[in-house]
């Protein structure tokens, strides 16, 4: 028997409501979380369509599956994926056709379900554990016969055929999701050692961040301030009703991450020199949410879409910087100058008739007005501009340059020594071990000093 697909109704309400325009098709994403049980679809978007698309609309009455855009879908889902807080997941893909189409046109969902998701896990420093679900769905809805054909495939394995899954909606699917918020103080400082000049400024700090990753993988989780047992149900002692279901009395967690020295004790400590072209440091508090369904969660599924939220804000911030960077050209400094940069920061934005938030991230010369556009063009749903919420403030990362042509590795201080200097590293996480104390620290949210050392 194949997987079952519960559907929150104002999805199916969307995808009746798409109009094709004359097109021959409208394809777009279905966006929820995996369960070991069933999975959950609180989200459809479509594909917004490309200019020449729009131009050439006469075409497209007469085009075929073929011309569906592999590339531009594959992008699309990228995007969209910076979205979703922890927990959530691109779950596949839905076509609307005005005909019921064959094999050609399954296998053209299938190529598209299989690129999407090697693209986004390309960009992730997580990879998924040998328990969780991993099939994909595809949704074909044909509009003249209102027929629905909902199959799956198994993105582990290339030579994966379709199966068939049920799709049953549900109304107020996602009204009693739970979220688990949490602040992480970070301060990571990565090398970019001589040896690697060949790779991009953006790969060298990928790697970095992978060591990093290790550590919040490893971490201890508390959830409103206990240690609970992985397989424990997350709700428990929570009161039941007069029918027997558990009833959250607080739909938010506050969650804690205890991170542990990367050294182990039982072993000397070793010291390593060095020759650095220039470092990155990653220094501040990011705020991070994931979101769980209500039907009797377990603490290791909560704990995971935790950790995920962590490493997948950190990373996409990373990378929309280097975006950015490269975008406006920025040139290349020399001696000791500075140059500093605004770090998107987090908002979160409402799904209506839903608990459940997704987010973007915002530069700081962007107005609330452009925040809205993007959110409306990604993800295909009105929101107000009251409705946004600035989780954090302002961030900016410091980019400076030095006649250094050896640096401190373990120096995560912005400012770098006048003169060039050897030093040992430690490969340390400066937090302490235990509750994290509630201090208000006048940090910048992620901000990142980037330091380069030229000849």
């Amino acid at each position: 028997m194949g997987r079952t697909y519960i559907v929150e109704e104002t999805v199916g309400q969307y995808l009746s409501n798409i109009n094709l325009q004359g097109k021959a098709f409208v394809s777009g994403l279905l966006i929820g979380q995996c369960s070991s049980q069933k999975d959950y679809v609180i989200l459809a978007t479509r594909t917004p369509p490309k200019e020449e698309q729009n131009e050439n609309l006469k075409h497209q009455q007469k085009a075929k599956l073929d011309n569906l855009d592999e590339e531009w879908a594959t992008e699309h889902a990228n995007q969209v994926s910076r979205m979703l807080p922890g927990g959530l997941l691109v779950l596949g893909v839905f076509i609307i056709t005005t005909l019921e189409m064959g094999n050609d046109f399954q296998n053209a969902l299938r190529r598209l379900v299989f690129a999407m998701e090697k693209s986004m896990n390309k960009r992730r420093l997580w990879n998924f554990t040998e328990e969780e679900i991993s099939e994909r769905v595809t949704l074909h809805i044909c509009s003249s016969t209102k027929k629905i054909f909902c199959r799956t495939y198994d993105i582990h394995d290339p030579k994966s055929s379709a199966k068939p899954a049920d799709w049953k909606y549900q109304n107020g699917l996602s009204t009693s999701w739970l979220s688990l918020e949490c602040t992480v103080h970070i301060n990571i400082h990565i090398p970019l050692s001589t040896t690697s000049v060949s790779y991009t400024l953006e790969k060298n700090t990928k790697n970095g961040l992978a060591r990093w990753a290790k550590q919040i993988e490893n971490g201890v989780y508390l959830i409103n301030g206990q240690v609970k047992d992985e397989d424990c149900d997350l709700l428990e002692g929570q009161k039941k009703s007069s029918r027997g279901n558990v009833q959250a009395t607080s739909h938010s967690f506050d969650v804690k991450v205890l991170t542990q020295l990367l050294l182990n004790s039982d072993r000397r400590s070793t010291a390593t020199v060095q020759i650095c072209s220039g470092s990155v440091n990653l220094k501040g508090a990011v705020k991070c949410r994931a979101y769980i369904h209500s039907n009797k969660p377990k603490v290791k599924d909560a704990v995971q879409a935790m950790k995920r939220d962590i490493l997948n804000t950190v990373a996409d911030r990373c990378e929309m910087l280097f975006e950015d960077l490269l975008l406006n050209e920025i040139p290349e400094k020399k001696d000791s100058e500075k140059e500093f940069h605004i770090l998107p920061h987090r908002v979160f934005i409402p799904i209506p008739g839903s608990s459940v938030m997704l987010c973007d991230y915002k530069f700081g010369d962007e107005s609330a007005e452009e925040m809205r556009d993007h959110f409306i063009e990604m993800l295909d749903h009105m929101i107000q501009i009251e409705d946004l919420e600035t989780a954090e403030e302002i961030n900016t990362a410091c980019m400076s340059y030095s006649v250094n042509t050896e640096a401190s590795l373990d120096n995560t201080d912005d400012e770098q020594p006048k003169q060039p200097m050897k030093t040992t590293m430690i490969l340390k996480i400066q937090q302490n071990i235990g509750v994290i104390a509630a201090v208000a620290v006048a940090v910048l949210a992620a901000g990142i000093s980037f330091h380069y050392f030229s000849d």
